[in-house]
């Protein structure tokens, strides 16, 4: 991995020997990239940026990053079948050993929901998990996706990341409204039952894991009333990690911007720093 990144303001000096992942919902590639997100991108110092819901095709995503990658910055993305839904990608400091895009599932192959890249010893992936819709078939298809990419998770081993907005809260810190929100889909029992069993598979939620016995950081703020204001978020973007890699997180930050104005997506980035 690169170790070009710098200290992230009130993280540690000593940073030769780390290299960063950050993750963030984009909530649009062409609207992001001219809301703030390509500033954001020459400030940032990750190694490897896991992007989701670009709701663009591969040549949508490369224009609207033009400045970026012409600074450097590679993609990979896998784009979605629906148009205006979904894509995923991953931005990264050095071109990829490999790249693969889905996990073997039929059904959502070409959904444009998850994508992986292989960095000398270590897999960083990039995944969108449906926002679903309590007693529909969009609840339905998302726990079909969940029963598909849980087997994969499990058969996976080695030195491994999968970044993303997952749309589940684990756990009651996870959401400022738990109490008004235990019908919702996002917070629904099976939902939290199924990160459970992933996390019990041997991965780690290296976030939480970095910041116990705290509410949030939440990572996601509706649009709607003042939500972002009064920090009414969830925690739905995070990190799992497997292999040497939880041991190896060091510090992680939810980059909420500084005001309602300043933001260029409804997600923040979720940004970890291992070693």
């Amino acid at each position: 991995m690169s170790s070009r990144i710098q200290p992230y303001p009130g993280w540690s000096d000593d940073y030769a020997s780390y290299w960063t992942v950050s993750t963030v919902n984009v909530n649009g590639v062409r609207a992001a990239a001219t809301k703030g997100m390509l500033p954001w991108l020459a400030a940032t110092e990750a190694d490897i940026v896991c992007l989701q819901e670009t709701r663009a095709t591969d040549a949508q995503v490369a224009t609207a990053l033009a400045p970026a990658l012409d600074a450097g910055w590679v993609l990979s993305h896998a784009e979605p079948e629906s148009k205006g839904r979904a894509g995923v990608g991953i931005l990264s400091r050095r071109t990829p050993d490999a790249v693969r895009i889905g996990f073997g599932s039929s059904e959502f192959a070409d959904s444009g929901r998850y994508i992986e890249a292989d960095f000398g010893g270590h897999t960083v992936a990039s995944v969108y998990v449906h926002s679903g819709e309590e007693n529909t078939p969009k609840q339905d298809e998302k726990y079909r996706f969940l029963a598909e990419f849980g087997t994969y998770l499990k058969a996976r081993t080695g030195d491994f990341v999968v970044s993303g907005d997952w749309n589940i809260a684990p756990a009651e810190a996870d959401l400022k409204n738990w109490k008004g929100n235990q019908k919702s889909a996002g917070f629904l029992p099976e939902e939290r039952a199924w990160i459970a069993d992933v996390l019990g598979a041997g991965y780690v939620d290296v976030v939480r894991a970095l910041h116990p016995g705290v509410a949030g950081p939440y990572s996601w703020w509706s649009y709607r009333g003042r939500a972002f204001d009064n920090d009414s978020g969830w925690r739905i973007d995070y990190q799992l990690a497997r292999g040497d890699l939880p041991g190896r997180a060091k510090q992680a930050v939810v980059e909420r911007a500084p005001a309602y104005d300043q933001r260029w997506s409804d997600h923040a980035p979720v940004t970890v720093q291992y070693r």
